[in-house]
């Protein structure tokens, strides 16, 4: 599928999700290719809840995230001190939420955090697959 395509998709969704609750069926995506090595989901959701809570606690808030967080975003998760963390598929290489290491849960911290894992974990996971084999082997849709 063309990116293009993509990111109608999601414009679609949030243009369904409008129609549901009775607004507009107008949906909007904004994309901007960050080239940012710091902006993983969990960092740009987080900096997003932050501003619309208007405080960097997040104590009452819960972070769905398809893949584990990495030791960086864990540490902003710990930081912003997030209720609960709830991820799809495991992280083998990097995982701080129980896989490689539990940078959420670590005593010497400041605050832990509770976790939740293998939520729809198959799908999850099937979309970084596909994402990965499409991308070392571009050649093999055509």
């Amino acid at each position: 599928m063309e990116p293009d395509e993509n990111f109608m998709r999601e414009a679609l969704r949030l243009a369904m999700k409008a129609r549901e609750a009775e607004e507009v069926p107008v949906g909007a995506v904004v994309v901007r290719l960050l080239k940012d090595a710091t902006a993983h989901a969990e960092m740009l959701a987080l900096t997003a809840a932050e501003a619309a809570v208007g405080d960097w606690r997040l104590t009452d808030c819960d972070l769905y995230v398809t893949k584990e967080p990495c030791p960086m975003c864990a540490g902003a998760i710990v930081h912003t001190r997030v209720r609960r963390v709830i991820f799809g598929c495991a992280d083998v290489r990097a995982g701080a939420a129980g896989t490689v290491m539990n940078l959420l849960q670590h005593s010497s911290l400041n605050h832990q955090t509770q976790i939740t894992s293998g939520v729809l974990q198959d799908e999850c996971a099937a979309i970084l697959q596909d994402f990965f084999r499409t991308k070392r082997n571009p050649k093999s849709d055509v």
